[in-house]
This record gives structure tokens, sequence and C-alpha cells, in this order.
């Protein structure tokens, strides 16, 4: 989707959509008939407006969070990474394949990408870094920042201006 067919999507929101989504980011389970009784719709109108607003892509899917420290993964970890841009490609699909990396963005600045890891413990993370994530596919170098708190994590959407 363009940046265009996005914006003319985001226009196309009315209230009524916008109280929808709002209450599906507190709750995604929320049950049709309760989310009609916040936003004052009967069950069906409901359905119909969260089906028409999947099939746009506004909502894209629904998750469950998982505490990771309950899946004995107590470290969290920042890792900036500088790449070789001739193996970017081949550098992707391994941060993809991989079970430790949660997440991977493309960034400007110093770093080529950011990098968030779980691991078990602080050797277990030491092992991912030197045994493991050193090796992909033109890595150069790289920095860590070990998370000690989450001040903040998925603050939602709608409140966005």
């Amino acid at each position: 989707m363009t940046n265009l067919e996005n914006k003319r999507t985001l226009k196309a929101l009315d209230a009524t959509d916008k109280k929808i989504l709002q209450c599906l980011e507190q709750d995604g389970r929320m049950s049709f008939a309760t989310l009609g009784e916040h936003i004052g719709l009967s069950k069906t109108p409901c359905w119909n407006r969260v089906n028409e607003l999947a099939k746009q892509g506004v909502i894209a899917g629904y998750n469950t969070r998982i505490d990771p420290t309950k899946l004995g993964l107590t470290i969290k970890a920042l890792v900036h990474v500088v790449v070789d841009f001739s193996y970017y490609r081949a550098f992707e699909a391994a941060i993809i394949a991989h079970p430790n990396v949660r997440s991977c963005q493309a960034v400007t600045g110093e770093y080529d990408y950011v990098l968030e890891i779980l691991a078990t413990d602080i050797q277990a993370f030491d092992h991912l870094l030197r045994e493991n994530l050193s090796q992909l596919p033109g890595v150069e170098r790289f920095n860590t920042a070990i998370s000690t708190r989450m001040v903040k994590s998925d603050g939602p959407f709608t409140l966005m201006r």
C-alpha cells in the first residue's frame, strides 16, 4: 500500500471506526456484542465494521502478548549492527530465520540495523553474540545495550496525532 493509499484509508475512518479501534487496542478479544455496547452499535453492524477495517488493512491481525520472563527469557537487549551493504539481503534472511531475534529494524545513522534479542541469561546472551550473531553474513561490528526494565510498550495507535 502506498503512502497516498494509506492516507486515503485513514481519512476514510469515521468516529465510529476510531472508537472500534480504540476498544480493540485495549482488548482484542472483546466480543462483538460487548464492542457494540461500547460504541453504540448492535452486534452485526459492529461485526461488519470490524471486517471492513480488516479488509482495508487497518486491522492487521490479532495476537497474544506473552511475558517473556515467564518463559525464562530474562535478558532483553538491543543490538545495533553494522553490515557490509553487499551482504544485506543474506543478513536479513538470516535474521528473519533466527529464533532469538524478536525484531529487526533497518535504521539510518551510525548503525544499519537494530535487533531486539531475548536470551535466558547473560551467559546465553554472550554466547549468542560471540558464536552466532557475530558470524551472520556481512556483520562488521555491533554494539549492545541490555534493557534493565520496560518503561512503555505497545502504546496505542489511536491516541497518536
